[in-house]
């Protein structure tokens, strides 16, 4: 019976998504044109929220916990366990206040309505994965765009998204060319529970009557500890809170 709700109910999703997504794509480009970086986001930002809502078409409940515990005077380095191509509205959405950045692969710069224009007119940074150099390139003038703005980054350290919502080994590399050029960057691990369910027919349908959690743990200082040492206990606080593996001991959480 859930499935077959799931049909009618995809398409209604689908259909609202393309709606926004074409319909927002000229308003970002007045906006960007006639007012510049400020009203760009505001309306990104909206696009967001209404994309987040759109969730409850499949009659799945997004919920939001911890982000008042984030400074809004210095840089985050926001790093997230990833399940689905619907993670990132959320995390705009969610992360507003702060200003939120992406690395990505170059792929999507291009024919996307709405989501191509604000990668690339917003501050998110477009990669060659085949190139080092110019990632590293890209990401160290996006950490210094964060030190300078008190701007924030989003990273998926797993590379790929997980189809079984089981967290990946993280890759250390953007995160440290990232700590390298924002020094005063606060890292802030972020949990997404539940997205990779959306897929457990595939991309059609999506699965139905879902809780959608993002949940903001307590950011941690970079200072005094390695790199390799600050991602090992990111991941491992996310692993904690959608696994319950106890945290180490003598140490906050």
């Amino acid at each position: 019976m859930k499935r077959v709700l799931a049909y009618p109910l995809s398409i209604i999703h689908y259909s609202i998504l393309v709606v926004l997504l074409l319909l927002f794509h000229p308003v970002q480009v007045i906006a960007n044109y006639l007012s510049g970086y400020t009203a760009h986001k505001r309306i990104v930002d909206l696009l967001n929220f209404f994309l987040t809502l759109n969730f409850y078409t499949l009659l799945c409940r997004p919920s939001f916990r911890g982000f008042r515990k984030l400074p809004s005077d210095r840089p985050l380095i926001i790093v997230a366990n990833h399940q689905s191509m619907f993670d990132i509205p959320p995390i705009i959405w969610g992360f507003r206040k702060h200003h939120i950045k992406f690395i990505s692969k170059k792929e999507l710069g291009r024919n996307l309505p709405s989501i191509s224009y604000n990668l690339k007119k917003g501050g998110s940074v477009l990669i060659d994965r085949d190139s080092g150099a110019q990632a590293i390139r890209e990401i160290l003038r996006l950490g210094r765009l964060m030190e300078d703005k008190k701007y924030s980054v989003c990273i998926f350290p797993e590379g790929t998204r997980s189809r079984d919502g089981v967290v990946k080994q993280f890759r250390s590399a953007g995160f440290k060319t990232l700590l390298k050029a924002a020094p005063s960057a606060l890292v802030v691990p972020f949990v997404i529970e539940s997205n990779y369910k959306l897929h457990r027919y595939g991309m059609f349908p999506l699965n139905v009557g879902i809780h959608l959690k993002y949940t903001v743990l307590d950011p941690i200082e970079p200072r005094g500890q390695s790199d390799e040492e600050l991602l090992d206990r990111v991941r491992e606080e996310i692993l904690r809170v959608m696994s319950q593996i106890p945290a180490r001991k003598n140490e906050p959480l």
